[in-house]
């Protein structure tokens, strides 16, 4: 079973619901936990929400990340951008993901449980059955060669960099790149086919991320080279910022 870790700030709410709602449909094929990097109690109208849908919650609790400090997990998934930035780097996760949730303890909106718990679920769904399919041995067919292949383009190039550790729908590229729509999809498309894009499509938008299951090293490198080249995308960071959305860095 792969061993999966929510982690938040307060670990009262989203992550409780993370936790919850996998091992609720996966809990066969994952071995859930949740932490917090300032863990509280659970939101009573977070238990409330989960047991409206008929989820047990029976022995739900807020826990200190530290009680995972010596442990391993295949997947290491933040619900808040504190907490991803505090624990991006966690030393002994497998594939770590940013799944940005707004706080909806925070809100004054009635419904805002509600829809953090369907949001969350949806995303739950697509984490199900990405990581049902045998993909892994799409990692191992993808030659070093093709993957580097897959770089030597700057339109692809910068997209894999502005998509790391974010998901961006086509529109936010086209806007960042300045860029035909066309040409920025060609690009995705191509991105998709070799393995390192995940797409979903959201009513009339699509969205892409970088897999999932992308080789640790591949990571790396997408991660080294943004790091080391913050020039080479600023001016498509400061579009991104303009309309909302935090460029790393």
């Amino acid at each position: 079973m792969k061993r999966v870790l929510f982690l938040c700030t307060a670990n009262s709410a989203r992550s409780q619901m993370a936790e919850a709602l996998l091992r609720h449909h996966a809990g066969d094929r994952f071995e859930v936990f949740s932490a917090g990097t300032e863990p509280a109690a659970p939101d009573p109208r977070a238990l409330a929400v989960l047991q409206a849908v008929g989820i047990d919650t029976a022995g739900l609790y807020s826990k200190s990340v530290d009680e995972f400090a010596d442990q391993s997990f295949d997947f290491v998934i933040t619900l808040c951008s504190k907490a991803h930035r505090e624990c991006s780097r966690w030393p002994a996760g497998g594939v770590v993901l940013a799944w940005d949730f707004a706080d909806p303890a925070s809100s004054d909106e009635p419904e805002a449980f509600g829809k953090t718990l369907q949001a969350i679920g949806r995303r739950i769904q697509l984490f199900i059955e990405v990581n049902s399919k045998a993909t892994d041995s799409l990692y191992s067919s993808l030659s070093p060669v093709d993957f580097y292949k897959a770089l030597a383009d700057e339109i692809r190039l910068k997209c894999l960099l502005l998509l790391l550790d974010r998901e961006l729908c086509v529109c936010e590229l086209v806007e960042a790149l300045q860029q035909p729509q066309p040409k920025i999809s060609r690009n995705l498309a191509q991105l998709r086919k070799s393995g390192l894009l995940l797409d979903r499509r959201q009513g009339q938008w699509v969205y892409y991320r970088l897999h999932p299951l992308m080789s640790d090293w591949m990571r790396e490198v997408i991660a080294t080279t943004r790091d080391h080249n913050r020039d080479f995308l600023s001016d498509a960071c400061a579009r991104l910022d303009t309309d909302g959305v935090i460029c790393n860095g």
